[in-house]
């Protein structure tokens, strides 16, 4: 086993460090107030390789694994999660699915431009009455000679209102349950589907969370996403894969929330010296450092895992219960550490405070993943 990255993994994380400090970080709180989708950065992201970072190069992507992509969320996380989010939702789910379960036709067409950054994806899958219960899917999916017609809606579906491609769940057999579940992509601009409220969140603010409706939108039979009635299975397996970046993002909104503690902690002085020097706050740093190290472990070991072809359900449980959870907390300690000062929106922690929540919820809550790991140990015995 090897703890250490590799030249060229340290020379992709100073790229993307340097890139976030320079383009990001003096429009984070800009960009949180208003809730701006930050395009340009987008674009740039995909100039830079970063949009299909783990994909082939024969699909447009950078031909890197997933423990180099992982490296590139933790990194823009650090400095904007709403930033990194938007490129999770689209590389590891949008974009995944096609990889995952595309025809060599559908990758061509879709992969391609997706993991080149020329179109943006999103992924849907949650609707208003099946949000951990995703087998309750109702939107609905009728073929009609050679083409499916589309009718229902999705909801939290992150970079709904500016994705050029969509690829959603529908129910296509209402018999067979889970196993009538199926995968289609959208085309933006395709008549009868559109994208509808937008969310008015709490954390990770300039990410765009949307409705998306379908109004019997017609698509032609060849996008349909893999076999007909294994939609929802194939989702199982790409959600292993966007929960390890989940566990990503949330440890890059973890470091960044402790380096601005540690900074805080060395430049705010009572009692006539920093308040480095007192032990409560030391000890606070010393638990923030280390569950982040471990956050990070769990990460990369479901992450190389992944490279290496292996099934990674209970591992990328792991990493995104144990990361977000920790994520939060360190949030938690980072606003604590900075006492009122922590309150307010002057400094960074308040930010990572309410950006960090999602990572227990979103693509599988705390709860969630605590069910997958119990039933992946079990399984043999029950």
């Amino acid at each position: 086993m090897d703890f250490e990255f590799s030249d060229e993994q340290r020379e992709i994380q100073r790229s993307v460090r340097e890139f976030s400090e320079r383009e990001m970080r003096p429009h984070v709180m800009e960009w949180d107030e208003a809730q701006t989708f930050p395009q340009e950065i987008v674009s740039r992201m995909g100039q830079m390789g970063l949009m299909g970072a783990a994909f082939p190069r024969k699909y447009g992507g950078a031909g890197l694994g997933y423990a180099e992509y992982c490296m590139i969320v933790e990194e823009l996380a650090r400095v904007d999660g709403s930033v990194a989010i938007i490129l999770a939702a689209h590389h590891s789910l949008c974009a995944g699915h096609i990889h995952e379960a595309g025809t060599e036709e559908q990758k061509r067409k879709y992969l391609v431009p997706l993991a080149r950054g020329e179109k943006l994806g999103c992924w849907s899958l949650t609707e208003p009455q099946a949000g951990s219960d995703a087998g309750g899917t109702r939107t609905t999916a009728q073929l009609h000679g050679d083409e499916w017609v589309l009718n229902g809606s999705k909801t939290f579906t992150s970079n709904g209102s500016y994705a050029d491609l969509c690829v959603a769940m529908a129910v296509t057999d209402k018999v067979a349950k889970k196993h009538g579940i199926s995968a289609f992509i959208i085309e933006r601009g395709t008549p009868g589907f559109r994208a509808g409220k937008k969310e008015n969140k709490l954390g990770l603010r300039a990410s765009d969370t949307a409705e998306v409706i379908f109004e019997d939108c017609r698509i032609p039979r060849e996008n349909c996403l893999g076999k007909p009635g294994e939609g929802f299975i194939d989702s199982l397996k790409v959600l292993d894969h966007g929960r390890i970046s989940i566990a990503a993002l949330a440890v890059g909104m973890a470091q960044g929330a402790f380096e601005a503690s540690v900074n805080y902690a060395g430049e705010r002085r009572q009692f006539g010296q920093p308040i480095a020097k007192f032990e409560a706050i030391q000890w606070k740093l010393a638990d923030m450092a280390t569950e982040i190290d471990a956050a990070r472990l769990l990460t990369l070991r479901a992450a190389s895992l992944a490279d290496r072809g292996q099934r990674v359900t209970r591992q990328a449980a792991m990493a995104k219960l144990f990361a977000g959870e920790v994520a939060v907390r360190v949030a938690n300690e980072a606003v604590q550490i900075h006492g009122g000062y922590g309150f307010i929106k002057d400094y960074p922690v308040e930010k990572y405070y309410r950006d960090v929540k999602l990572c227990t919820i979103g693509e599988g809550t705390s709860e969630i993943q605590r069910l997958v790991i119990s039933r992946d140990l079990l399984h043999a015995r029950l």
